[in-house]
């Protein structure tokens, strides 16, 4: 089932042209990770998948994208980020307690029952591969785990509003070894649940974690395909060349 379908689409901030007519679909319960160099606009399409971008005065978009074949731009904002939650490059925990950070975006949509908000805490953290570390620490400060414990907390409190689509922007970029392999264990879980987008500067990270691999380059779609077939046989020299660190 396709979840996401691009068409045409174009994105400029000012007189930056970021994206340039790209067309692509993504698909329901995969991986797919997004590589490219900087300034490749990989970050910019993932923020375009539940509008991050609008925040920016100077942003203009044209093309369509289709959630389930509804246009994200006729949908009310809070309802897609609902179904569209975003983990971001560096973990940003709430100054909160563990639990209060997870049952935050719950609360917030409006949940008070205290049996269903713990059970969706604990669901949460479950899925986040986190609950085991934490469930005797629920009420310290989220500022007392580790830089990857708290990328998973931030990952929990994602999941805990209950959103179809999980977009991660070099989720790992800060994390040691163990860390970023906990993260990836996590993603790896969830697409049985949730159609994930990744981000990543690390075409190990891609190679390891995503179905299909999109490459993007000066704001272009380059190519997308199986995951095995983009690192082993791309279609395209730009394609080999990054992944054998000619340029990036």
């Amino acid at each position: 089932m396709v979840k996401f379908e691009i068409h045409n689409l174009n994105i400029w901030f000012g007189s930056v042209h970021a994206i340039k007519q790209v067309n692509m679909e993504i698909q329901s319960n995969e991986i797919l990770s997004v590589i490219g160099p900087a300034s490749s606009g990989k970050t910019t399409f993932l923020r375009a998948l539940n509008r991050l971008n609008d925040l920016n005065t100077n942003y203009k978009m044209t093309g369509a994208l289709e959630l389930e074949r509804e246009d994200i731009c006729a949908v009310d904002i809070e309802v897609l980020r609902r179904k569209i939650g975003m983990v971001f490059a560096l973990p940003l925990p709430l100054p909160l307690s563990v639990f209060d950070n997870v049952a935050y975006g719950a609360r917030m949509h409006g949940e008070r029952n205290k049996r269903l908000l713990g059970q969706r805490v604990e669901d949460a953290l479950r899925q986040a591969y986190l609950w085991e570390e934490v469930k005797d620490r629920l009420n310290e400060s989220a500022f007392k785990l580790s830089g990857g414990q708290q990328q998973r907390l931030c990952i929990a409190r994602t999941l805990a509003v209950g959103p179809e689509v999980m977009l991660f922007d070099e989720p790992c970029s800060g994390l040691d070894p163990i860390s970023t392999a906990k993260v990836e264990d996590a993603m790896l879980k969830l697409k049985e649940k949730y159609t994930i987008v990744l981000v990543t500067n690390n075409v190990k990270q891609a190679a390891r974690v995503a179905d299909r691999t999109a490459f993007f380059l000066t704001g272009e779609l380059i190519e997308i395909d199986k995951t095995d077939k983009i690192f082993t046989a791309p279609k395209d020299r730009r394609t080999d060349g990054y992944i054998r660190g000619k340029f990036g």
